[in-house]
């Protein structure tokens, strides 16, 4: 999407301006006024940390947990963070940046900003409408949206409310012929890509998650699949049944045999895995450590980028996941070269403090952000966006 610079820093007396919560009480009090601490939920979110608060003000604790939990101590769940806090920028002055051009193709598919929300489950704990809220919320923003196998909505019913590219995330299931019809169901739902995780043949150690006792609701797009018992999260026998620990190489090759859309590997950390998955054919790498929820002191996934971008070299697209706040953290991924950025836990947090507005704003203030960060390090285009933005 084009933008002179006056439209990109306008859009953010916009955003103030467009409320989504209540308006928190103005007491004048001398020659100052204060705001009236009524409520957290009368605040207004002006960057992605304020909607924490606001989400977990209005969802279950048993919600709560899981969503922000992660994997034993969740340390990797903070480096995610703190990694990008720690990489600074190298501006550039006077440069033209009166026109900005924040466009990127992906897959053939022309995408006005290059961020994406990524799978997550079961989003009816977190908002009645879950996946319908957050397709329609994504579609306001120009996102694309990938749509989680254990969603608690359809793959066709969420295809019906997207008017932005759909995604697909799979599990791979131990019975193929079920695994086949998932990914034709997707693909006939219109779905324009697949992304296979590949880092969780069993879940983490989830110690939050198994205290709350969290129960999945009932998740359509693995009606038909024999599971044995109630779904229950945080434990080594989460998901039995729908999760595959003989998952190989092998059978990515028999996914890219009939697979008629992109197939994206999802969960990758280490480079010689990338390199591999571009020799089998994929069409793009995700580097992900499923936000901290798997495998905990494995490193930030922005450290881990530049490594499987280096060892891509640009023949595939390379995406992340993971830690991503601010959009200076936008551009730092796509100066260690993604391709694009995904963002899990900050849009669920939009949708449980407001639905589907929620998620449209948490959408537009890291787009502003993003606009922004380009402008004042001097880059107008995303493909001018490279390393010699970080400051070494």
């Amino acid at each position: 999407m084009r933008f002179t610079r006056r439209e990109a820093l306008a859009s953010a007396g916009a955003l103030a301006a467009a409320g989504i919560f209540p308006a928190a009480k103005v007491v004048a009090q001398d020659s100052h006024a204060t705001v009236q601490p009524d409520s957290v939920a009368n605040a207004e979110p002006i960057c992605l940390a304020d909607f924490e608060p606001l989400a977990k003000a209005k969802m279950s604790t048993t919600a709560w947990e899981y969503v922000t939990a992660g994997a034993g101590d969740e340390l990797t769940v903070r480096w995610n963070k703190e990694a990008y806090q720690r990489i600074r920028l190298k501006p550039r002055v006077l440069v033209d940046v009166s026109k900005l051009d924040t466009r990127v193709t992906l897959f053939g598919q022309e995408h006005p900003f290059p961020i994406l929300l990524a799978p997550t489950s079961a989003q009816t704990l977190t908002y009645p409408e879950g996946e319908i809220a957050t397709a329609r919320g994504a579609s306001a923003a120009g996102a694309a949206m990938v749509l989680s196998s254990f969603s608690s909505t359809s793959v066709e019913d969420v295809a019906t409310v997207a008017k932005t590219p759909l995604w697909f995330q799979l599990y791979a299931q131990t019975d193929h012929g079920f695994t086949r019809d998932l990914v034709q169901r997707a693909e006939a739902a219109g779905c324009r890509a697949l992304c296979l995780t590949v880092d969780t043949p069993v879940t983490g150690a989830r110690n939050r998650e198994t205290r709350a006792d969290v129960k999945l609701p009932p998740m359509p797009n693995l009606k038909g699949l024999k599971v044995a018992g109630p779904m229950r999260t945080g434990s080594l026998d989460i998901f039995n049944g729908v999760l595959d620990a003989a998952l190989t190489w092998k059978d990515v090759e028999w996914l890219l045999s009939f697979a008629k859309t992109p197939l994206l590997l999802k969960g990758v950390l280490n480079p010689e895995d990338a390199d591999r998955g571009v020799k089998a054919g994929v069409a793009g790498i995700m580097v992900s450590n499923h936000g901290g929820r798997n495998l905990d002191t494995v490193p930030a996934t922005i450290e881990a980028l530049p490594q499987v971008a280096d060892k891509v070299a640009g023949r595939i697209p390379v995406f992340v996941d993971g830690g991503v706040r601010r959009g200076t953290d936008v551009l730092k991924a796509l100066a260690f070269g993604a391709s694009a950025v995904l963002i899990g836990r900050p849009y669920v947090y939009g949708l449980g403090a407001a639905g589907q507005a929620g998620v449209t704003k948490v959408l537009n203030i890291l787009q502003r952000e993003l606009q922004i960060a380009m402008v004042l390090t001097g880059r107008t285009t995303i493909s001018g966006i490279d390393r010699s933005v970080i400051w070494t």
